[in-house]
């Protein structure tokens, strides 16, 4: 998701054509100062941010057809196998495909750099490239890799951003590597034993700096938005900040259906049910219809969610139905062991302890123990094992 692309002169207001000397490869002025890469590039993403996939994809091939041997192809190409992999993030068979991607825009900068090495395009797009593998790889726990990538891109990012420090963009880049870099080792020891070797971060100053490129950005402020949101869900604690940003995005994107679940999540940690039913609601009636992003794994999230908004008004035999939804998909499905499956099947255990059914209850708690571990269903599975749910 990480589409820091087409900074430089955002500002400025692009004329209706491009320049006959529109910059070439190899010029030491920058192809995201060409008026068709501008206006392209930011339709593109528009198009990808709302779901309309192909759409962007045709506009990203006429940016590589006009600069085939640019970073800039295969890194905007890349950006749609990353919102692939993000729809549905337990599914692991798009990550070769975007490693490839990522890897043809770093070989293509280091063509660049072995002319100039001081090559804006081939600093700027290398960074990020590099940026990209290591947060991919972060999420899928391979912690040295990540800190590998990432530390190999902290160069190349700075690099860029002092060429252009004018342009509030960059400032997302900086203020994200100085909070993640001041809160990662206090939230995850592993990575303690690697931060050693990367700058020390600010929490407080990058934070700020984020919030400038929300605000002030140009096509960066959804990247920022989205960055505002987890960061106060997930460590400042602060939801209503974080939904604050998020229906920022799903005003700007009304068809992203990631922001859609997301904003569903964030009504759901603050125990806003009514908000709850009508996100999710939505959400599952988008996805019956067939709409771009609505994936099959956001559609049981939102079926789990409605079923837990039911459970705790104790209708148990609605709250059923919603998770009998989840087996229906999971039928559909060929990844196994997935977190709102697992959380489903503990959800129908309660609902049978609530209801009498205790053989019922103790088969699903059973089969939970037998799948992956999600959000400490193992412990309430044993747990509910021991003691049975609600008594």
């Amino acid at each position: 998701m990480l589409a820091l692309t087409l900074l430089p002169g955002a500002h400025a207001q692009a004329p209706e054509q491009a320049p006959d000397d529109a910059p070439q490869v190899g010029d030491a002025r920058s192809i995201l100062d060409d008026p068709f890469v501008r206006e392209e590039g930011k339709r593109g993403l528009d198009s990808l941010y709302n779901m309309a996939f192909d759409e962007a994809e045709a506009i990203f091939s006429s940016i590589e057809a006009r600069y085939p041997d640019h970073p800039v192809g295969p890194f905007l190409n890349g950006l749609n196998v990353w919102w692939t992999i993000l729809l549905d993030l337990e599914n692991t068979e798009h990550d070769d495909a975007f490693y490839r991607y990522m890897e043809a825009t770093v070989d293509r900068a280091d063509a660049l750099l072995n002319s100039n090495d001081e090559h804006f395009d081939a600093t700027f797009f290398k960074g990020i490239a590099l940026a990209l593998q290591a947060r991919l790889k972060s999420n899928r726990g391979q912690w040295i890799s990540s800190v590998r990538h990432g530390r190999r891109s902290i160069g190349y990012v700075r690099s860029a951003s002092d060429q252009a420090p004018h342009i509030d963009d960059f400032a997302f880049g900086r203020g994200m590597y100085d909070y993640y870099a001041a809160i990662i080792p206090e939230q995850y020891r592993i990575a303690r034993a690697v931060m050693w070797m990367l700058p020390s971060g600010d929490r407080e100053g990058g934070l700020d700096m984020i919030h400038q490129a929300a605000e002030e950005g140009w096509y960066i402020q959804s990247e920022a938005r989205y960055f505002l949101a987890q960061i106060y869900t997930l460590y400042e604690n602060d939801y209503r900040e974080a939904l604050k940003h998020m229906q920022w995005l799903r005003r700007a994107h009304p068809k992203n259906a990631y922001f859609h679940v997301y904003e569903g999540r964030l009504h759901a940690r603050q125990w806003q049910r009514e908000q709850v039913r009508e996100v999710f609601s939505e959400v599952v009636d988008r996805f019956e219809s067939g709409w771009s992003g609505y994936t099959l794994p956001l559609a049981q999230e939102a079926y789990f969610y409605l079923a837990r908004e039911r459970v705790q008004r104790r209708d148990y035999e609605r709250a059923l139905q919603y998770l009998a939804q989840i087996e229906r998909l999971n039928a559909r499905d060929h990844v196994e062991h997935r977190r709102f499956v697992a959380l489903g099947r503990l959800y129908q255990g309660m609902v049978y302890d609530a209801t009498g059914r205790r053989e019922m209850a103790l088969n699903r708690y059973r089969i939970v123990m037998s799948m992956d571990d999600h959000s400490n269903s193992h412990r309430r599975a044993e747990r509910y094992m021991e003691q049975p749910y609600g008594s």
